[in-house]
């Protein structure tokens, strides 16, 4: 654990002492799609305390590889210079730790240390000042609609995806995710049909390809895909080929999303600007924490485009709802292992945690049982 000990102005919201370190976590269903398995996740936290005795935990997360990177960037570096800044001013500290490492930025193992860090921050100010991270970040509802992956993975035959998105339905969510990138594109309408014959015109189906296609083949199987009324096509094509997605945007009417992987600010502004970008589906993790997570979301909302964050439930709960133009959460379920509370689901919708912070109530004997690093 890193600790204050150089001479500084100290008031109680400086960070006193920060320490990180690494958990893995067993998915809680087999999940597969077009170019992976999830095979576990590796989480990433972070603790800081300040002067008043607050503390902050963040985290963030990979799922499978270099979980070790992102823990010894924060130990070598970054933790030194968390110690001594203050948690009241995420804006400061998050500029303090991206100037610290402008060799290796933008990049998934930087943004990913310094998620870990901001999120911390916020989770600090905000219980400081006895705030849901919902209020603090903008307050714009306490709740918002869920769609469903879990049922949605590529391994699942017909029959699973249709039983799976009906008990979706059947327990008030408005929408399914299900993974496309079979070998053949009829493969994948398929499944697709059956889904909608089955879940009616009142479903909505989200697709997802992670980044698996050509943007030729996107094309042709947009084209394939649209009677079956597909409210967003996901990561068709790599994250870095904005011109590909913009061609399959100007070529189809099912709105491209997304974001997932993508590492800056940046990258946002020119999917944007292209008109690439449909749906936008920010990690916080990815991006670097919450501060430049909601950067991203009024970026969208200033091209007046939807907000469908990836993965991490738990903490896009609150994020969706501090913000106007939100338009989904993602249900994945995967902190339950190491937490003492779940995601709160009233009518399909997420329910943002009242508590102050982030409102994830960490279960410290379950993280040290599962605790690498």
């Amino acid at each position: 654990m890193t600790t204050l000990t150089q001479t500084t102005t100290v008031t109680g919201s400086t960070i006193v002492s920060a320490e990180a370190w690494l958990c893995d976590l067993p998915v809680e269903t087999v999940r597969t799609d077009a170019v992976q398995s999830f095979v576990k996740q590796e989480t990433i936290l972070v603790r800081i305390r300040t002067a008043d005795g607050t503390e902050g935990i963040g985290y963030s997360y990979t799922i499978g590889t270099g979980g070790g990177a992102v823990l010894s960037l924060l130990r070598t570096g970054l933790l030194d210079l968390l110690v001594g800044q203050d948690s009241s001013r995420p804006e400061a500290v998050w500029l303090a730790l991206f100037s610290s490492t402008r060799a290796t930025t933008v990049g998934a193992i930087t943004s990913l240390a310094i998620a870990a860090v901001d999120c911390a921050v916020w989770d600090a100010r905000s219980r400081a000042s006895d705030t849901p991270l919902w209020r603090a970040a903008g307050g714009a509802r306490p709740t918002i609609p869920l769609y469903d992956t879990e049922g949605g993975w590529l391994h699942l035959g017909v029959d699973e995806l249709v039983g799976q998105a009906l008990a979706s339905k059947s327990r008030g969510m408005r929408g399914v995710k299900i993974k496309v990138g079979k070998a053949r594109a009829h493969e994948d309408f398929v499944r697709l049909a059956a889904v909608r014959e089955a879940g009616g015109p009142d479903l909505d189906i989200m697709i997802d390809a992670n980044q698996s296609l050509t943007a030729a083949e996107a094309i042709r199987r947009a084209a394939l895909f649209e009677p079956l009324d597909i409210f967003w096509f996901e990561e068709p094509l790599p994250a870095d080929d904005v011109a590909g997605h913009r061609a399959l945007a100007r070529s189809t009417s099912i709105p491209v999303a997304v974001g997932e992987s993508m590492y800056s600010l940046g990258q946002f502004r020119e999917y944007l600007q292209a008109g690439a970008a449909s749906i936008v589906q920010v990690d916080a993790a990815r991006i670097g924490g919450i501060t430049p997570w909601l950067k991203v979301a009024h970026l969208a909302e200033a091209f007046n485009v939807k907000v469908a964050p990836h993965f991490l439930m738990e903490l896009h709960v609150s994020l969706t709802c501090a913000i106007p133009n939100a338009l989904y959460l993602e249900h994945i379920p995967q902190l339950r292992a190491v937490t003492r509370n779940d995601l709160e689901i009233v009518d399909g919708h997420g329910v943002a945690p009242s508590a102050p912070g982030l409102g994830i109530d960490w279960d410290f004997d379950a993280l040290d049982a599962l605790r690498v690093l």
